[in-house]
């Protein structure tokens, strides 16, 4: 009890970190929110000939959107700043998120669904960048632990507010998006542009920081791994419906029930990221896809709900460790001068990993002859690279510290 006093009591900046909290949640916002939705929606253009794939086209667009100009938005924050960006991405998110309860044509939605994702990409980019800005390490992994804590609850009332709002009217869900002004608002109030401080006192030296290169090498190790840990996390939210089927259990309602004890321990994944906080980038990266990737194994290998259900149990401990691991990588290997395109060259890598975790699962099915196979492969993949990340470090580890003793 004493220590989560002490944590609540050394947060800082606590409006500005809310704040950034909610507006963290609105890129997923935009997947949630809709697959309550879907039905209704495709129901309405059922006279369409391309409605059933259009439809659900529209989940992932903001994603593809995300992927192709997130480095841009990186540039942009890095050049006008983090706070200016984010509001007029806000309010755009919030245009062109209602925009299709006024729209009557699915190409119309479509489109505007793809501008939506442009908002996005700054916003997340933004909002990261701002997260190093405002905070030091403790700082980042305290406000990063909250965003972790907070994504399932949020996931949960948006889930709840979808379903009554499609009930309505065929697109109502779209009207909740209007909850983006409100965080508007708040921004408009409480966030304040970072001053970007230089320790040394003299204009040459802020010249010469200014003149750090953007590190290249760091930020193609990092995107390569984010990638494909992105397509790892995404097998399940995209493709788990399907292996629930191959165990014969077909109903949503079902399936609903199974996941939803399981995707409490998003939140038990968000505690042990918090826990390894003072270990380094490569003991959080290992561990977490050690530990997502393994219940993958479990799940693609299980011939029974209930092994079914605890392999879900162990990825979702992964999933909720791994966004802010990736994040906290990212954000304490950039500069502060090219935060914003490093965050944007992250976030196009972790969408295009969204984009291609349902192909890949296709692809692999149809090596192994069923989602199961899929699972399974896609499982051993990850940990292989888990463990192989995790030996090579401890590795490194021990032979520093042996050279260390031999010089004294």
């Amino acid at each position: 009890m004493k220590s989560v006093i002490a944590f609540f009591k050394r947060l800082e900046q606590i409006p500005q970190g809310l704040i950034i909290v909610i507006s963290a949640f609105l890129p997923l916002f935009a997947i949630v929110s809709m697959f309550p939705a879907l039905p209704s929606i495709i129901d309405h253009f059922k006279d369409h000939p391309n409605a059933r794939e259009l439809v659900p086209l529209m989940v992932s667009a903001p994603g593809l959107t995300i992927a192709l100009t997130a480095s841009f938005a990186g540039v942009l924050v890095d050049k006008y700043g983090r706070v200016r960006l984010l509001l007029w991405a806000t309010c755009l998110y919030g245009v062109f998120g209602v925009a299709p309860f006024f729209l009557t044509d699915i190409y119309a939605m479509f489109a505007s669904r793809l501008l939506l994702g442009f908002a996005e990409a700054i916003i997340i980019t933004a909002v990261n960048t701002l997260i190093a800005d405002y905070w030091e390490d403790e700082g980042r992994r305290d406000w990063l632990f909250l965003q972790g804590l907070a994504g399932p609850f949020l996931g949960a009332i948006v889930i709840r507010t979808a379903g009554p709002a499609t009930e309505i009217q065929w697109n109502g869900v779209f009207l909740i998006y209007s909850v983006a002004f409100v965080i508007f608002l708040l921004m408009l109030k409480y966030l304040k542009e970072p001053v970007r401080q230089v320790k040394a006192g003299v204009a040459s030296a802020v010249e010469a920081v200014n003149k750090v290169p953007f590190p290249t090498a760091t930020m193609a190790a990092i995107g390569a791994v984010t990638l494909l840990s992105s397509a790892l996390y995404y097998v399940f939210i995209i493709s788990g419906g399907l292996v629930f089927r191959e165990l014969g259990i077909n109903e949503p309602s079902r399936i609903s029930e199974l996941s939803a004890i399981p995707s409490l321990f998003v939140m038990v994944g968000a505690f042990l990221f918090r826990l390894l906080g003072s270990k380094s980038n490569a003991i959080q990266i290992g561990s977490f896809l050690v530990v997502l990737c393994g219940g993958l194994l479990i799940m693609g290998t299980a011939n029974s709900v209930e092994m079914l259900v605890l392999g879900l149990v162990i990825q979702q401990t992964g999933a909720g460790m791994s966004v802010p691991s990736l994040i906290a990588w990212t954000q304490t290997k950039v500069p502060a001068q090219h935060r914003g395109r490093g965050m944007g060259v992250w976030a196009s890598c972790f969408f295009f990993g969204q984009f291609s975790s349902p192909w890949l699962v296709a692809r692999i099915e149809s090596l192994t002859g069923s989602v199961h196979g899929a699972f399974a492969v896609a499982g051993g993949i990850g940990l292989a690279a888990g463990c192989i990340g995790l030996l090579l470090h401890f590795k490194s580890d021990t032979g520093s510290k042996t050279a260390s003793a031999g010089q004294h």
